[in-house]
């Protein structure tokens, strides 16, 4: 469980490594333009129910802590889900990782082969 400590806030907020490091690529690149925005999410199973919002200003202090000492393979297709919210009037939605989990694509190999096209006459 990593976690993310925002400006003299006392309470730290937690998020799962993986979520936090995907999370991370989204805040810095709209901070590094200058950008203010909110991040919101729903509270996990283990806190109170609700959700909460942060304003993020460049000028605010913010460090990311991550529990593993190795970063995780990042996924393009979350990072840019997230950057498309982080875009929208309602800020980064933290929204959990969609696993492309459709089927995979296969290529006949005799289509691919020089000459396949003859094969079949």
């Amino acid at each position: 469980m990593g976690t993310l400590f925002y400006g003299d806030a006392a309470t730290p907020i937690g998020i799962e490594d993986r979520a936090l490091a995907h999370l991370k690529v989204a805040i810095i690149t709209k901070l590094r333009r200058g950008e203010s925005f909110t991040l919101s999410w729903q509270h996990p199973d283990d806190q109170p129910r609700g959700r909460s919002t942060l304003w993020l200003h460049p000028n605010i202090p913010l460090r990311f802590v991550f529990e593993e000492p190795e970063p995780p393979d990042l996924s393009r297709t979350w990072i840019e889900t997230l950057m498309r919210s982080a875009n929208s009037t309602g800020g980064i939605q933290l929204v959990p990782e969609q696993l492309d989990t459709g089927p995979i694509a296969t290529v006949d190999p005799l289509a691919t082969e020089p000459g396949a096209e003859n094969a079949a006459s």
